[in-house]
């Protein structure tokens, strides 16, 4: 049985401390897509990790994590959080493993994406410059290097001859500057990866579902950064729904059980693209302050609005989402009034759907107004002691959305999850 965690709006949900708070009930914990434009925060005791690769299930001992071949895999980035989780005393070469057919991200697959970028002048789509889209171009391309090829002796030859492509794309751009640091780098690090346990990692997890054990498949960045579903093009490049567990663990669809969906009580994004409940004015400034939200990858303010809950009927929708998680709820503590989308406008006419380009048309955003509970809501252990408020906030979520909130985060530490 596979169960799946994953964001619904875009990204930045707060996943790390949730896969790592439902780790303990399973045996494998999987990344299935994405690379290091992730940054899955966790709080171990009062040291704050950031993840970009490693599932966030590496902190407990007992269970086995996999990269899946979904996953595009950075080794420069990958030594480095393993130093990360080593100091905090985890051995991580005795559970982590990666999927042979894992594709490695290049120096140069590094250097295309910031010439491809600084092409787009200000139509820009605030990648986060780390090679994601590159890579993912090269494998759909059939030209990308993997895992398994770092066993092979000619591969420092396969790497040059890739090499030499990727340069005539960079002159193209009219890109000339030097990575040979990058590549040392590189070179460094793959010896580094060479030393993990590789594996075939279809293989390797069917065998384990074959044993009774329960997989949970971690998502990275969220459902409305989807290649296919998102905000194209203003999107990620890979299938964040649930449907890429299927292609980026190598698990058939019926595997799948539980779709557990993570939304934050109010709405965040980063970089360019449409955002329709999103605040310029001082409650925007609060939540982003108060709910300290600049990127874990990189640093970036996020925009902040309200919830939308136009986006999330359409995510829980092709997600197929089972239940709710809604983190950073007691950000929410200081306001007096909430709102909450519940409809669209798009040129004018009542059509709550999500578009086909939201860029390309004019949508306002129709609220619902629910008053704030104006309490300190972290130090709350159970639901039915939740103010009043606040439960009417979950109600109408629920009652709009169709799918119930069954957790609620209200607060960074491992142990601040309340059982709704």
């Amino acid at each position: 049985m596979v169960d799946v965690i994953l964001g619904l709006q875009w990204g930045d949900e707060g996943k790390g401390k949730i896969v790592d708070f439902f780790a303990k009930d399973y045996d494998l914990i999987a990344r299935f897509q994405g690379g290091p434009n992730a940054g899955h925060t966790l709080y171990v005791g009062d040291k704050k990790v950031v993840l970009h690769q490693i599932p966030s299930g590496i902190f407990h001992e007992e269970k086995t994590n996999l990269i899946g071949n979904g996953v595009v895999l950075d080794a420069v980035t990958l030594r480095k959080e393993c130093d990360a989780v080593a100091a905090l005393g985890v051995n991580y070469k005795k559970n982590l493993y990666i999927s042979e057919r894992t594709h490695l991200i290049l120096p140069t697959h590094r250097a295309l994406d910031k010439a491809s970028e600084q092409s787009k002048g200000e139509e820009k789509i605030g990648s986060t410059l780390k090679g994601i889209g590159p890579t993912y171009m090269d494998k759909t391309g059939r030209n990308g290097l993997r895992v398994g090829d770092l066993l092979d002796k000619n591969f420092t030859t396969q790497y040059i001859k890739l090499r030499l492509k990727h340069q005539r794309l960079l002159d193209n751009f009219g890109f000339h500057e030097d990575i040979t640091a990058w590549e040392e780098e590189f070179f460094e690090a793959v010896e580094f990866l060479r030393t993990f346990k590789i594996v075939n990692g279809e293989y390797f997890l069917n065998e384990k579902l074959a044993l009774g054990q329960r997989v949970l498949a971690e998502g990275a960045q969220g459902s409305m950064l989807d290649v296919d579903f998102g905000t194209f093009p203003f999107v990620t490049s890979s299938n964040t729904i649930t449907a890429g567990v299927c292609s980026g663990l190598g698990v058939a669809p019926q595997k799948i059980k539980e779709v557990i969906g993570i939304t934050k009580a109010y709405c965040t994004r980063v970089g360019g693209g449409p955002f329709p409940t999103e605040l310029l004015d001082e409650t925007g400034d609060y939540l982003r302050n108060a709910g300290n939200e600049f990127g874990s990858t990189t640093g970036r303010p996020r925009r902040c609005g309200w919830i939308d809950g136009i986006a999330l009927q359409f995510a829980c929708m092709i997600n197929g989402v089972t239940q709710l998680v809604m983190t950073k709820a007691d950000i929410l503590d200081g306001l007096d009034e909430l709102k909450v989308c519940n409809g669209y406008k798009i040129d004018g006419e009542e059509k709550n759907f999500i578009p086909f380009q939201m860029n390309k048309v004019n949508i306002e955003p129709q609220y619902q107004s629910l008053e704030g509970w104006k309490t300190d809501i972290s130090a709350i252990s159970n639901f039915e002691s939740m103010p009043p408020a606040m439960k009417t906030y979950i109600d109408y979520l629920n009652n709009l959305i169709k799918v119930p909130v069954k957790y609620i985060s209200n607060g960074p530490g491992r142990e601040q999850i309340v059982v709704v």
